[in-house]
Parts: structure tokens; sequence; C-alpha cells
């Protein structure tokens, strides 16, 4: 049998109890949800019916802290809403019992707030974090990367991501409909594409230069008196330390789209592209043209449960419980720092929105407050 990692949840809902399910499907390589904590009343007893189906006793609590001072948990999952995720973390990285932390996506809202994290973090060497950025275990972007790093398109020049989808899902509250509980729709939603936009150039960005604006979706709803402003279509333009450029389409109401995802890969050499749910790579070079093409079909034969996310969730915990089980040999695949960069370049989207110009990253790295 393997040595059981014990698990605690902080957030149960709908992203807390995809965790959950995951981790169930982990239970042969130790893994064993016995806490959560959420102050939402329905959360918690869906999340209960859930344990109880997969013969899980799990103990219950309103408040982070709680759970934390109970001593159940090895390992603690942050799947709160965003703007939470600074004061939980601070609490976690503080308790003097050492817990590992896979946060979800984003760090933190802000970058002040991910800095501190990242240095409070520093202090406590007996404490693995791990940040949700989870689009990189997608099969077909795995599959892409792996074609990126082994150098078959070349030196990387443009990195081109369309994601093409519906509209948030409704939360807990609503929160996720404004941009001071968010830190904005290209912070949410689009960490996750900045993220991947530095892994395939494999190098830092230096200023970005946005346009986006609510368009569609949510104008008619009003919460507590006031009507959400998160952006709902935006381009983003990144550029890169190395010379390489990347850019983002998003829109949040095409629905009638085959792919959710496009992620488009180019070199001096050939160009690689990824289709998300497809799960199709293709990949070819200059000199054999469009004949040349191949279409490869993704897969991971290690994923046991597919969830809301392709299986990534299931990889990314798959590596993470590796990380605890080797006590840190194995660094977490995505750390604090993939965290605040992701977080950096959504927030100068944001900002680069706002008012209408390029920014850089020193100014929203060094000077956001």
């Amino acid at each position: 049998m393997a040595e059981i990692v014990r698990y605690g949840i902080i957030g149960v809902g709908m992203m807390g109890r995809e965790h959950l399910i995951n981790l169930f499907h982990l239970r042969e390589e130790g893994a064993a949800v016995v806490s959560v904590a959420d102050p939402h009343v329905p959360s918690q007893q869906a999340a209960l019916d859930l344990a109880r189906s997969f013969n899980w006793p799990v103990q219950v609590f309103s408040g982070h802290k709680e759970l934390l001072d109970s001593g159940l948990c090895d390992v603690v999952i942050v799947s709160t809403p965003n703007m939470t995720h600074y004061e939980i973390l601070m609490d976690i990285i503080s308790h003097p019992k050492p817990h590992h932390v896979l946060v979800e996506k984003p760090l933190c809202t802000t970058v002040a707030h991910c800095k501190k994290v990242v240095d409070a973090a520093r202090k406590r060497p007996d404490i693995l974090v791990q940040v949700g950025l989870e689009y990189r275990y997608m099969p077909p972007v795995a599959k892409l990367i792996e074609i990126v790093k082994a150098g078959k398109v070349g030196p990387v020049r443009m990195v081109a991501i369309r994601e093409h989808r519906f509209p948030f899902l409704v939360k807990v509250n609503n929160w996720n409909r404004f941009n001071a509980n968010t830190g904005g729709t290209l912070v949410e939603k689009c960490c996750h594409f900045f993220d991947l936009m530095r892994l395939f150039a494999g190098a830092n960005p230096v200023c970005v230069m946005a346009s986006g604006a609510m368009d569609v979706n949510h104008k008619d709803e009003i919460y507590n008196g006031k009507v959400p402003d998160i952006i709902d279509n935006a381009y983003v333009i990144v550029e890169f330390d190395n010379g390489c450029r990347g850019m983002l389409d998003l829109c949040m109401f095409a629905e009638g789209s085959k792919n959710e995802q496009e992620i488009s890969v180019v070199g001096d050499v050939g160009k690689g592209e990824a289709f998300v749910p497809e799960s199709i790579v293709r990949f070819g070079t200059r000199t054999a043209g469009r004949q040349g093409v191949q279409t490869i079909q993704a897969a991971d034969q290690r994923i046991k449960y597919d969830g809301l996310h392709h299986g990534s969730s299931y990889l990314e915990h798959l590596n993470f419980l590796s990380s605890i089980k080797t006590k840190g040999a194995q660094a977490p695949a995505v750390d604090l720092g993939d965290g605040l960069i992701s977080v950096a370049i959504g927030v100068a989207a944001q900002l680069s929105i706002e008012r209408r110009r390029f920014v850089t990253m020193e100014e929203v790295i060094c000077h956001e407050e």
C-alpha cells in the first residue's frame, strides 16, 4: 500500500469538488481527503455527499483556520474565490504546522499580494507550493510543449493563443462578476495562457499591449445594485526579452466554436499547433511545406479521470503528489514565480486596456501596490 497523504480542501465549490474527485482517482497512489472547509453550507453539504459516495469520512469546517489548527492534513488545496487567496495563503505559510499547498489560479489578484506570498514562502523551506496552472498538462498542449522544447520548430518567434468559449459560469454569490474580486478577466481566466506563452517563448515578458471590452455578457445583470464590470473579449500582445512575441485572442461569447483553445507556436524551422478539446496536434516544417504537415492524436495513458479540464487536473495532482513524496527532491512543476509572472502579465493587460497604451512589466512588478 502507498503511504497515505492526507489532504484538506479549502473552498469546496465547483472547483474544490473537482479536486476532491481527482484525488479519489489517486487513492491507489496514497491520496486521501480527510477534511474540507467552506463557510457556504450548501457547498459543504455537496462536498460531504460526494465524499460519502467515495466512502471517505471527512471532517467539515466552516473556516480555513479551523482546518489548519485541526492538524489533520499534510496538504491543503486552496480553491476559494480569487480575492481570498492572499489571506488564506499567508495563514497557511505562517502556521506552525507545515502544510504543502496547491493553490488554484490566479495565485492572488494583485502583483503586490503575489510578491508577499513569494517572500513569505521563501522563509518556509519545509513547505512545497504549486500553482494550479494546469493547462500545461492537457495532453495536446503537453505534446506541443514537447515538440517545441525538442527544438523541432527552431527558435520560437511567435505564439498565438485563441480561446473562444462560453461566458463565465455562475459562482457562489456571483463573486466572479467583478474585477475587484477576480483581478479582472485577463488575470482570472487568462493567466493560464500567459503562463503558456512564457513557457513556449522560453523567456520573460517585457511589455504588454491590450484592447478589450465588456460588449455582450452580463450587461443585464445586477448584484447588490451593481452591474458586473468584467470584460468578455480582448486581444493581448506580449513582447518577451528574447524578441519573441505572443498574442491572445479571447472571446467569451463564442459557444459556436469547434475548439475552445487553439494554440500556435511558430519558429524559424517550423510550426506546431494544439487544439482542445479535439486533442489534436499538428506539426510541419517550412521545407516540407503543407503536404508534410503531420496530425497527431494526443493522449496520456496515465489519466484516470478526464473531469472538467481534459485530464490536466489529474496529471497536476499526480505531479504534485510525486513532489510531496520525494520531499521536494522533485520540485513542483509550476511554482510561485510562475504564478506571480502569469498574474503580472494579466494585470499589465488590464492596465493597458484602461490606459490605452503599452504597459511595461517593470512598472507592474516594481511599482504596483
